[in-house]
């Protein structure tokens, strides 16, 4: 048996002659929690779909548990699906929606009792089994959703976008949820979502998309400290994106200078992969305000001019203009004292420790 649950092999979709997933190489570990990231028409989307069978890869294949898939119908695979839509049974109570699939499968009734039944302690809905759906509130027909995929046993569940009916505070509790369960059950899960806040938080594993190809894949940490591209920078968080028009390397590390400006920064050596060096990032935290007198040797510091304070409730938001005119955004802890300290048109001095400017390639 193979130790992936899920493999993808040089996968590629095309429509019309229009390529919309490009070569696709992707292996899940069983009971991973991986999330699809990336924005709307990256191809994630159709990745999720060519997994559950709804559509059929242009080139390469698609495997479960190492047994090639290509030809294999969805109703055969094996998998849960979870949509954003939730696609309840308005007129069947919480138990029948829940035991649906095992129904249509033929099972015994005692069979599917029992699975409704630990469907249900799953997802926290114990008790719940004789109300209707408009008996619910969102994240409780979320979780029905939730149930109904899990019940028939998959090997592993595919969530489209499952969360994005949800306000706000909802969504942000059902992630907690979604996790937990997830670890309560040990399956394999696959997430596809635009929202990195939602990935960051749920995934152990985050594949990022951009038109059509893998941008860059790994832990949400590794992804948001060391992004592989502007794209996956500027994506993941929040960052300020700098152009860099010359570099030089030692064993010390990286020097860059900013394009239009004399801004000159350090950077750890080999950041960038080897490439040729074109851009790099800032987090709006690695920024923090200074006296000069302050400053040390090893530390990068720029001089800006405030243009815009936004108070955030638990931190302020300082855009500033640096040299050459490029903008950049500060995220100064303490809100309150942060948005009157500082007012525009104000100079103030900023450091950034080199490990925290990451350049890239591309």
């Amino acid at each position: 048996m193979s130790e992936f649950d899920i493999e993808l092999l040089s996968v590629s979709k095309s429509f019309a002659g229009l390529s919309v997933v490009r070569d696709i190489n992707l292996q899940v570990p069983a009971g991973e929690f991986v999330s699809i990231l990336g924005p709307s028409g990256c191809g994630k989307t159709t990745t999720l779909n060519m997994i559950a069978g709804f559509s059929a890869p242009s080139q390469g294949d698609i495997r479960i548990s190492g047994h090639s898939q290509v030809k294999v119908p969805p109703e055969r695979r094996n998998l849960g699906l979870v949509f954003q839509n939730y696609a309840l049974f308005p007129h069947m109570t919480v138990a029948e929606n829940v035991g649906f699939g095992l129904r249509m499968r033929g099972a015994p009734r005692i069979e599917i009792c029992a699975a409704v039944k630990s469907a249900l302690r799953s997802v926290h809905l114990d008790g719940f089994d004789a109300r209707y759906p408009a008996e619910l509130s969102g994240g409780q027909q979320q979780r029905v959703a939730l149930a109904r995929a899990i019940a028939p046993k998959p090997s592993v569940l595919l969530l489209d976008e499952p969360l994005s009916n949800l306000d706000l505070k909802l969504r942000e509790a059902m992630r907690v949820e979604l996790k937990e369960i997830h670890k309560t059950l040990g399956m394999t899960f696959i997430h596809v979502t635009h929202d990195q806040e939602e990935a960051m938080a749920m995934s152990d594993r985050i594949i990022v998309m951009d038109a059509g190809a893998i941008a860059q894949q790994g832990t949400p940490g590794d992804i948001y400290r060391n992004p592989a591209s502007r794209f996956v920078a500027d994506f993941i968080g929040r960052s300020n994106i700098l152009p860099v028009s010359a570099y030089s390397s030692s064993a010390a590390g990286v020097k860059l200078s900013i394009e239009g400006s004399p801004i000159v920064l350090r950077a750890p050596s080999g950041a960038a992969d080897g490439g040729v060096i074109s851009f790099c990032s800032i987090r709006p935290q690695s920024l923090t305000l200074v006296a000069p007198a302050a400053l040390t040797d090893g530390t990068n510091w720029l001089e800006a001019t405030i243009h815009r304070v936004i108070d955030l409730g638990d931190h302020a938001e300082l855009e500033v203009v640096v040299e050459g005119g490029h903008r950049l955004v500060l995220h100064h802890p303490g809100s309150a004292m942060g948005a009157r300290s500082y007012q525009p048109g104000q100079a103030v001095t900023m450091s950034v420790d080199p490990a925290d400017v990451r350049p890239l390639s591309r």
